[in-house]
Order: C-alpha cells, then sequence, then structure tokens
C-alpha cells in the first residue's frame, strides 16, 4: 500500500474503510460520514496527547554525529528512555540508518537546534544546546537508553523537531503532527487515528447523540531501524484517564451503550487498565506494557477508528482482537486495490458494527 506523503488539506474528504465484524462486510466510505455510523448514547474516546518535538540532533564528547528521538519519560521528567541513530537524518529510510557510535553509562551527548545536521554543526557554545548523559544501555540493543538531560520542556521546543519517516516529501512543522483537541506533550509520535477529526465533525458527533470522552496515553515510536527492537514494540507506555472518563465509562457499561475507542493507544490505555484493576478503568495515571493480539478478549473497548494497517505491522495484530484476522485480511485487500494510503496521514478504517 503507498503511504501518504503529505497531510491533506479536505480531511472530511479522507476515504474511510468501514470493517463490520459481526455481518463480516466491508464498505466504503469518507470520514465525514464517520456521525452517521455513531449511535446516539455511544461513548467516543479519544487520546489528548500533544506530540513532542522528540527528535533531538547532536554529536558525542567525542564529536561523532547522533540523532535521539525521545522514546517514554521515565517519572522524573529530566529522565527518558529513547532510542539512538548515527549519521543522517529521516531523509534515509529508518531500516538504512547506521547505528549509533559505541557508547557507555556516563557518556554525555551535546545536543543543539533541530537545524544543525552533521554539516550544519557549530560550535555549541555559539548555539543553544543542551547536555544528556547516558544511564544505561538495553543489553539486546545499543540503540535503546536510558538518560537524564538538563532539557527542560522550553528547550525540547526550542531545539527539537517532530519525529518523521523517508516516506514524507519535505520537513515537517510540528503543528503537521498535532490532532484538534491536543493538549498535554506526551506522544513521541502523533496518536494519527484522529488526525482527521476536525472540530466540527466531533460536534456533529455530539449533536447526533454519541457521548465524547478523552484520555492521555504517551504514544510511542513505531520503528527503530533494529529489527529485534522493533520486534518489542510497543514498549510500556504510561497514561492518565480523568475521572469523568472513568465515570463515563462505568456509566456506559451500566447501560450497555457501545465503547469505541479513536485509536489503537486509548484501546491499550483502556484494556490496560482493565487487566490491571480487575475489569475496572479507575481514574489516575498508570502504565501498561499490555499486548493486543489474536484470542485477547476487550473488556472495555466494543470498536475501534484507526489507520488502514498491512497485515505485517504490530498495529494489525491488535486490530485481530476486533475483528477475524480472514476479515482483516480482506478488508486490506480491498484497500490496497481501491489506493487507500497508509501510515499517519493515510486513510482510517473503522471496526464497528453496524
Amino acid at each position: 500500500m503507498h503511504a501518504a506523503t503529505w497531510p491533506r488539506e479536505h480531511p472530511l474528504e479522507e476515504r474511510l474503510l468501514h470493517i463490520d465484524p459481526k455481518a463480516g462486510t466491508i464498505r466504503d466510505a469518507k470520514v465525514g460520514d464517520l456521525p452517521a455510523m455513531i449511535r446516539p448514547g455511544d461513548l467516543v474516546i479519544v487520546n489528548d496527547a500533544a506530540t513532542l518535538p522528540g527528535s533531538l540532533f547532536g554529536r558525542t564528547a567525542s564529536g561523532d554525529p547522533i540523532e535521539l528521538r525521545l522514546l517514554a519519560r521515565q517519572g522524573a521528567p529530566s529522565r527518558w528512555k529513547a532510542v539512538l541513530f548515527g549519521a543522517g537524518d529521516w531523509r534515509t529510510k529508518t531500516e538504512d540508518r547506521p547505528a549509533p557510535p559505541r557508547l557507555e553509562a556516563g557518556d554525555t551527548l551535546i545536543l543543539g537546534r533541530s537545524d544543525l545536521r552533521l554539516e550544519g554543526w557549530r560550535d555549541p557554545r555559539s548555539d543553544p544546546h543542551v547536555e544528556a548523559r547516558i544511564e544505561a544501555i538495553d543489553p539486546a540493543s545499543p540503540r535503546l537508553v536510558t538518560l537524564r538531560t538538563d532539557a527542560t520542556l522550553h528547550d525540547l521546543y526550542r531545539i527539537g523537531r517532530p519525529v518523521q519517516y523517508a516516506y514524507l516529501e519535505r520537513d515537517l512543522a510540528l503543528w503537521d503532527v498535532q490532532t484538534a483537541y491536543a493538549a498535554r506533550p506526551w506522544a513521541a509520535e502523533m496518536p494519527s487515528a484522529g488526525r482527521p477529526l476536525t472540530w466540527g465533525l466531533l460536534l456533529e458527533l455530539r449533536r447526533r447523540g454519541a457521548k465524547l470522552a478523552s484520555l492521555t496515553h504517551a504514544a510511542g515510536l513505531s520503528s527503530t531501524g533494529d529489527p529485534e527492537l522493533d520486534a518489542r514494540l510497543p514498549l510500556a507506555e504510561r497514561y492518565d484517564i480523568p475521572a469523568e472518563t472513568a465515570a463515563a465509562i462505568q456509566a456506559a457499561r451500566r447501560s450497555g451503550q457501545r465503547i469505541v475507542a479513536i485509536g489503537t493507544t486509548v484501546v491499550r490505555a483502556l484494556e490496560g487498565a482493565a487487566s490491571a484493576h480487575d475489569g475496572r478503568v479507575p481514574p489516575g495515571e498508570g502504565e501498561t506494557n499490555l499486548r493486543i493480539g489474536p484470542g485477547f478478549e476487550p473488556r472495555i473497548v466494543d470498536g475501534l477508528l484507526t489507520g488502514v494497517h498491512d497485515p505485517a505491522a504490530s498495529h494489525f495484530a491488535l486490530l485481530a482482537a476486533f475483528a477475524p484476522r480472514e476479515l482483516l485480511a480482506r478488508a486490506y485487500e480491498h484497500a490496497e486495490r481501491g489506493g487507500y494510503l497508509g501510515h499517519e496521514f493515510g486513510d482510517s478504517s473503522l471496526i464497528l458494527p453496524a
């Protein structure tokens, strides 16, 4: 399937593939048709995490070029898990990027402005820069590190840029990777299922009787360039479920109304919380390492809006918890024949009984 190479101008006109797991049917629609597919009383939950400028360029103390991509905050604001790359930038396919230079715990990285590429690096004493110190290196992958940095959130916005990949046609601006309702800057990559949802569409959902709620889930990276590390994705991710959302979920389950997740990150937050609390979704922060796939029986989520995922992608395995794999494979073949576009700026699919 071809990738969408840039954000499109009219999100409500983008294609939406409706997969009905009960009827076993597939039909073509548009994102703007979504309100007609949601029943009055359905609870629609979005991930309101804003996308961080989590790609930071710099050098090691010995002068080797490096790119650091933030993966997840580790408790304290100054402590992060991150993925490291060697020379180059997003224009090279992730799997073709060289590994980072050899590093050890205690080594220091000097990170500068996002426009300081290899050929553009200048003396960090004359440029905005921050330091990051390696605390630990994952024994299975030298790309995955835990580090501490003196960078504040303001610093990240000053020197960072969005994570992006080689199928895109040019540099992304930070506003290109935000949903309309983005709030706290938690996500390493955009929670892209919600990207085409305009405020007008959300208001139309509410006008038709749907209920809307939100949570915050720290969506991680989708690719690291290391096949063994990619096989472990997604790693543990944190979430925060507001009291209002927890109450709305409880009310929906009590009244038999459906819960529709906007994106796999919402599924992971809700099902992870339910798995940790005997089927309940309490309010508050938590962390989940739940992996959802064939055979998993969702306790909370009845359907979801997501992208059009390749059968080889990790997200595809999660979808198999909501529809038979044969139906999903048939839907993907239909989408591919029909010219649907993939990846974060691509078209959408809705897995939900009519």
